[in-house]
């Protein structure tokens, strides 16, 4: 079992220059450092020899090229284990961190192939419940396929913060009569939609900014967005929109 978490000029050497050269602004390499996470060897010497031994072997030759080599950040070897408990540690404490989505299963014996999805490969993402109001869908306002989420910022400007799987029939059934269009001043009038990663746009249904739904998501969040669409789990017509979390809070529970 393996936790792959993703599986992140000319020099001046005299006093007067070094004295007369401004300090150098930060950079974001000062203020946001990146890992390089090692998970798998491949290739070693330039033969692709590894590719056709088992993921032990590949594992074994990584941690001794960290050894030998004395690797210490930012170079990472990330950790692997054949405990379950301690695998389902990982998955439960260390995916609070926004980015690190779950662990990778690996079988010991299995071979990489180029090209295709690994046969016996398994991601499994922590996922977790938190809510959002429902700004858009796709559809009929009568019978949604698909909600667009959103989340009020702190300037009181209702952000996108993704979009629902599709919606079973007994699903949508949860929006009938909850629903109506949206008014001319909607904040997201004239806001262009696309599908994941914006490969093709979405032209979405608007709709009162009134209804709260929970959801299901992984721990993928960039900048206040879900990475990847979320699942419908219910309409919380209990709730109200000031009591959804704010944009940016990621999966924090709501104060309803």
């Amino acid at each position: 079992m393996a936790n792959s978490l993703y599986g992140t000029g000319r020099s001046c050497r005299s006093r007067r220059c070094s004295a007369a050269r401004p300090p150098a602004p930060a950079t974001p390499a000062n203020s946001l450092p990146a890992f390089y996470v090692a998970f798998d060897t491949l290739q070693l010497g330039g033969q692709d020899a590894l590719m056709a031994r088992p993921y032990s072997e590949w594992r074994a030759v990584l941690e001794a090229l960290f050894a030998h080599r004395a690797l210490t950040a930012p170079w990472t070897l990330c950790p692997m284990t054949r405990d379950r408990a301690v695998a389902e540690e990982w998955l439960r404490d260390w995916t609070e961190v926004s980015g690190l989505e779950g662990v990778v299963l690996k079988p010991v014996s299995g071979r990489y192939t180029p090209g295709k999805r690994q046969g016996g490969w398994v991601k499994i993402r922590r996922r977790d419940t938190t809510e959002a109001i429902v700004g858009a869908v796709t559809g009929t306002v009568a019978r949604p396929q698909l909600l667009v989420l959103g989340r009020y910022d702190d300037h009181g400007r209702l952000r996108s913060v993704g979009r629902t799987t599709v919606l079973r029939p007994e699903m949508a059934r949860q929006f009938t009569g909850r629903l109506t269009p949206a008014r001319p001043d909607h904040p997201w009038t004239g806001t262009m939609f696309t599908t994941v990663w914006g490969r093709e746009p979405v032209e979405p249904v608007l709709v009162a900014p009134g209804l709260v739904a929970e959801f299901s998501t992984d721990t993928a969040v960039d900048r206040g967005v879900y990475r990847h669409p979320v699942r419908f789990v219910r309409v919380r017509a209990d709730m109200a929109p000031d009591d959804v979390p704010p944009f940016g809070a990621g999966n924090e529970p709501a104060s309803g």
